[in-house]
Formats: structure tokens, C-alpha cells, sequence
């Protein structure tokens, strides 16, 4: 039985595909990416060229993960069971690439205070301007990238740091066909952050007057649509 047929009998043991399947090694995908194309008539899983190497039950455990939120399943198997113990493991083995020096003060002043130092050195990088992420945290490329617009706050940059540190070291929990990410665990431990309920409310009014300051800028400048 072919890796897609067995993951899909995996959900659905008495019922037959119904659509073509096919599984591509991409080399577009960063690290341990992958998606799903789907159709009435066909479904194309593809995976970064790094999954090749991975044992096939990890595969058909991210392959079914995929099939759970198309068909919007609310199950799990072994198989998915094992592709998260071996998502939240990755870090482990991720090489250091992304580097910058004041992430790096924000991460150790927090890790330091906070941690006990403890927490294992993440990536670090600035992402995209946004007026409402933040930050974030990869769990396949251990990196934590941090919205720019925080570069002149150090207050929020390291609450922000914090949150996306507790993701790190809490990781994530798999049930019924869903992954959470702000379990109660993390709850508490986030709002042990001094004054988090002042800093989110500054987060919030930073969030606005980005969004005022973006209304402003488009009603002096004309824009045309081409189509």
C-alpha cells in the first residue's frame, strides 16, 4: 500500500480515497514545510525536500494532519501523535543561522530574569512590519522573529519576547484533530510578567495608531487599482 492510501485508511479504514493523490518533494519549501493542493478530483501533498529522509510514519502522521484540516476532522492517530512529538523535538537539531544583536540582549535579559537562563538560544531575527503581529515563534526552525516596529521600545520588545519564549519552552498540544498553542499553562505563565496587562494595552494603542497613522498616509496619496 502506497504512503498516501495508508495514511488516508488511517482516518478513514472502511472507505476508499475517491480522488487521486500524489505526494512532490519540493525544493520551494524552507526547512520542514508542507502543504496540501486539493480538488473535488485530486489532492497533492507537498512536502520541503527535507521530509524525504524522515521515517514514513512521521510522514503519514504529517500527511494525515493535513487531511484532518481538509476534511476537518476532529481525530488523531499514532501517527499524528508521533509527527508532533517529532515537530516539537526539531529544535534540537536546527542550526544557528539567524543572528541580531539586539534580539539577542532582549533574549538574554528575559532568559536571564525570567527562565534562570535556561531556555536554549533560539534564532532571532526582525520580520515584517504589522499592526497586529507582533511576534512569532517556528517550531521547525527554531526562530523567533519580532515585529520591527518594537526596535525602539525595549519594554514591549522583551514582553513580546517573553510570550514567544514561553512558546519555545511550552511547545504545543495535540487534541481531537487541533493544535493549541495557548494552553492554560501558558496563560499562567504569561501573565506572571509584570504589568503584561499595562504592556498589552500599550500594545493595543500602538496597534491603532499604526492603523490611524496607514488611514492618514492613503487619504493624502491617490492610489489606482490596474486591472
Amino acid at each position: 500500500m502506497d504512503m498516501l492510501t495508508e495514511a488516508f485508511k488511517g482516518l478513514y479504514p472502511d472507505k476508499e480515497p475517491g480522488r487521486e493523490m500524489k505526494l512532490v518533494y519540493s525544493g520551494r519549501f524552507s526547512d520542514y514545510n508542507a502543504n496540501v493542493y486539493y480538488t473535488q478530483q485530486r489532492m497533492e501533498f507537498r512536502l520541503s525536500r527535507m521530509w524525504k529522509d524522515v521515517s514514513r510514519d512521521i510522514k503519514i502522521g504529517l500527511i494525515q494532519s493535513l487531511m484532518v484540516k481538509v476534511f476537518r476532522l476532529k481525530k488523531t492517530t499514532l501517527n499524528i501523535d508521533m509527527y508532533n512529538i517529532f515537530l516539537k523535538k526539531l529544535h534540537i537539531s536546527v542550526p544557528l543561522t539567524e543572528y541580531d544583536p539586539k534580539l539577542a540582549q532582549s533574549f538574554e535579559r528575559v532568559n536571564l530574569a525570567y527562565f534562570d537562563g535556561m531556555v536554549e538560544q533560539a534564532n532571532l531575527k526582525w520580520g515584517a512590519e504589522s499592526k497586529t503581529r507582533w511576534g512569532s515563534y517556528s517550531y521547525s526552525k527554531d526562530l523567533i522573529t519580532i515585529n520591527p516596529a518594537l526596535q525602539g521600545n525595549w519594554r514591549l520588545l522583551d514582553y513580546v519576547m517573553y510570550h514567544e519564549m514561553l512558546h519555545k519552552r511550552f511547545k504545543f498540544i495535540h487534541k481531537s484533530g487541533r493544535s493549541y498553542h495557548h494552553m492554560l499553562e501558558f496563560r499562567k505563565a504569561e501573565a506572571l510578567y509584570p504589568d503584561s496587562a499595562m504592556l498589552e494595552k500599550e500594545l493595543k494603542d500602538l496597534s491603532r495608531n499604526n492603523s490611524r497613522n496607514k488611514q492618514s498616509f492613503r487619504k493624502r496619496h491617490k492610489f489606482f487599482n490596474w486591472f
